[in-house]
């Protein structure tokens, strides 16, 4: 069992071969109301986690940056314990976001819904490593001179911008797809 499904995932599969690996979780997350509210809540909590404190945090950083540069180490210093949240928010997403899939392969993959929101994902986690190197890069030189403040201010304003994004696709992918 376990070699085909290595062999599963390692070979490129139709949505229908892949729709066959998965049939036992989808016929029990269809059979149970139990198991679809857990793991539906699951991805709507851990985005509902991770996203707001990543669109607040993002707000207090476009506010600090008006700020006077050593008034915004203080929100420096908050940034990197914020951003261990929004990761461990975003990998439960994911987590709940693959046994949604599994639950309706054939319709998840065929939906361009679905393929426009996991890039959205891909954006936004590029768009995270790029604002912890700028993060990093003021931990090193924080003059109010630094080209990494516009950074951290580009990156801010991208991440509100694809959270709203990314749910909005979610739910469109809910009713539509």
């Amino acid at each position: 069992m376990m070699g085909s499904m290595l062999l599963a995932v390692a070979a490129p599969a139709s949505s229908s071969a892949l729709a066959r690996l998965v049939e036992p979780w989808a016929h029990l997350y269809a059979d149970s109301k139990v198991i679809a509210t857990i793991v539906t809540f699951g991805h709507i909590a851990s985005l509902l986690m991770a996203g707001g404190l990543a669109v607040a945090t993002d707000r207090a950083t476009l506010r600090a940056l008006r700020l006077a540069a050593e008034e915004r180490g203080r929100h420096l210093e908050d940034l990197s314990g914020v951003h261990r949240l929004v990761v461990g928010g975003l990998t439960l997403s994911v987590v709940t976001g693959i046994l949604l899939l599994e639950s309706d392969v054939e319709t998840f993959i065929g939906s361009w819904i679905f393929w426009l929101k996991m890039g959205m994902i891909c954006v936004l986690l590029v768009n995270g490593y790029a604002m912890t190197r700028a993060e990093g890069a003021l931990r090193v030189d924080a003059a109010e001179s630094s080209p990494a403040w516009g950074s951290l201010r580009r990156t801010a304003l991208t991440s509100v911008g694809l959270w709203y994004a990314i749910t909005l696709a979610g739910v469109a992918l809910a009713n539509v797809a």
